[in-house]
């Protein structure tokens, strides 16, 4: 795994960890209500150059720091559970808590809730 996407998958969650924790979330649990305010749009994380879409049928589509990501994802017990790959390289498959704030901001929080959390904006 090369240096720069060890430093991205250590440091953006660590980013957005203390603005996370925000007023303002509700959880989702239903998959359908996500797949509702996700179609048709992206979800950005624009200081790491992000953006990707979350396909309907299960697909993740998008880019990040100017290489591409592809991924397979399923709503499993109210979670997102997500496998993805950036530039060749995989990124290990995890289950992580959806919350949002204003139908504009989307909250991840990995290991079911319990790791760290990025806030994504919806475009």
């Amino acid at each position: 795994m090369s240096r720069l996407l060890q430093a991205l998958l250590v440091i953006a969650p660590m980013v957005f960890s203390g603005t996370a924790r925000a007023e303002g979330y509700s959880r989702m649990t239903d998959r359908d209500a996500f797949v509702s305010l996700t179609t048709g749009r992206d979800l950005a994380l624009p200081i790491f150059g992000v953006t990707l879409k979350i396909v309907a049928s299960g697909q993740i589509e998008g880019n990040a720091m100017g290489g591409p990501v592809s991924g397979r994802w399923e709503w499993k017990d109210g979670l997102f559970c997500r496998s993805m790959t950036w530039s060749g390289t995989e990124i290990p498959t995890n289950c992580q808590t959806v919350e949002v704030a204003d139908q504009a901001r989307l909250r991840f929080t990995s290991d079911a809730g319990q790791g760290k959390s990025a806030i994504f904006v919806l475009r």
